[in-house]
């Protein structure tokens, strides 16, 4: 039975029925009901930010230190900055905003080989709250409730890239009454805060962009991934790294031949995407990974392989409508799961993925688009006004323990 079904899954893959969803070009449908109306939300004139001016030492001089922070995944930090400064929802009145946005780049200080390193970044965001709390009355009115704070690293605003410390650790004690948006998300985990907004990683929309091939370019590999299986130097067996979830998809379907995954990454890679029908994100416990941006751009159905996930804009982006989630412990059937899928539903994702507005709503264009995920931030900014009045401290009040923390945070920066 198996066989006979991989067969005529080679069959429709590989283009012998002229019929078959692989040679379909799929139609543009948009998202039916509230999720495609919050997806298409105009933030302007509904809310309005005032962006602290900082020194240079808290954003632009870690940028001129190391260039290399614009191009790789947690760039978003710096690119909304920047958005924000020309944008139309800025303020330049304190007194009028609803929200306060810190611009600190917490995670551009880079290894040689280009990783980022958090361990300076929790006395990095307390000398900025410091500092604006101490220069402007808004910070002490609410302690953070009305500010908003980018914390892009692997676990947000815990600072630290393995998840054992990074709960020991907490989300940083000055935060915990303020917004982060974060592309860390996990339900009923202590580096998300209820609240906080999770956006996808960045990912070079130029680059992308230049490697779009004809759209009518028929769909040829069935399932696609590239990258990593094991980290080698810090979980060779495969347990801890991504949660298992790649060890399993690669000690599983290495020899499969509806399974076209390796670790070599082509030349070709973007192109190979677009040939692709379902592109595996093994994303264990983070939507941080590119591949999730790369496959919704690409029109390649996203197959979610990551348990309690809180994935970019779950508000307005319908996920369970275009991708395929896949518990951790089914990988072994992935075969089995994705060969049963029905046709039209098959068709159905990739007319949704086809919609410029869900490709929009996942990335950071320079110069901004309307609906990009810039605006998709600012409308989940919107979408929590208005501030309850509970938020602002009476007369000598506090909440926020200034101490807490480990002893190493509370050095100077």
């Amino acid at each position: 039975m198996r066989v006979s079904m991989w067969f005529l899954v080679l069959l429709l893959v590989f283009g012998f029925n002229d019929r078959s969803f692989a040679h379909q070009r799929p139609r543009t449908e948009r998202i039916s009901g509230s999720a495609g109306d919050v997806l298409e939300d105009d933030p302007v004139g509904r809310l309005k930010v005032y962006v602290y001016e900082l020194p240079s030492k808290y954003n632009k001089k870690l940028l001129q230190k190391d260039p290399r922070c614009l191009t790789y995944m947690f760039a978003a930090e710096i690119f909304i900055h920047r958005f924000l400064l020309s944008s139309a929802v800025r303020t330049l009145n304190p007194d009028e905003a609803d929200w306060f946005y810190t611009p600190i780049y917490t995670t551009c200080d880079l290894t040689p080989t280009g990783m980022p390193l958090p361990f300076k970044s929790p006395r990095m965001m307390r000398s900025a709250i410091q500092l604006i709390s101490t220069n402007w009355p808004y910070w002490n009115r609410t302690e953070g409730a009305d500010h908003f704070f980018v914390v892009p690293h692997d676990f947000g605003a815990c600072f630290h890239y393995q998840e054992e410390k990074a709960i020991k650790r907490g989300i940083l004690p000055l935060l915990q009454r303020a917004t982060l948006v974060q592309t860390f998300g996990q339900r009923n985990h202590v580096c998300l805060n209820e609240g906080s907004i999770t956006i996808p990683p960045y990912a070079p929309p130029q680059k992308m962009q230049a490697r779009q091939i004809p759209p009518e370019t028929p769909r040829s590999i069935f399932v696609y991934f590239r990258g990593l299986f094991y980290d080698v130097n810090n979980d060779p067996e495969g347990g801890y790294y991504a949660r298992g979830a790649r060890a399993a998809v690669w000690e599983n379907f290495k020899n499969n031949p509806l399974f076209d995954i390796s670790t070599e990454h082509p030349t070709t890679y973007y192109e190979d995407m677009q040939r692709a029908i379902f592109c595996l994100c093994p994303l264990g416990w983070a939507p941080w990974s590119p591949r999730l941006v790369e496959a919704v751009v690409f029109g390649c159905i996203p197959v979610i392989i990551a348990d309690d996930i809180v994935l970019p804009f779950a508000d307005a982006i319908p996920w369970e409508q275009i991708g395929v989630f896949v518990a951790e412990e089914d990988v072994p059937n992935l075969d089995m799961i994705l060969t049963s899928i029905p046709t039209e539903e098959i068709l159905r994702k990739q007319r949704l993925l086809a919609n410029p507005s869900m490709k929009r709503a996942m990335l950071f264009p320079q110069p901004a688009q309307s609906g990009d995920a810039f605006h998709q931030i600012l409308n989940g900014l919107a979408r929590k006004l208005p501030h309850d009045e509970k938020i602002f401290l009476k007369p000598g009040e506090k909440v926020l323990n200034w101490t807490a923390g480990p002893v190493g945070d509370l050095k100077p920066w």
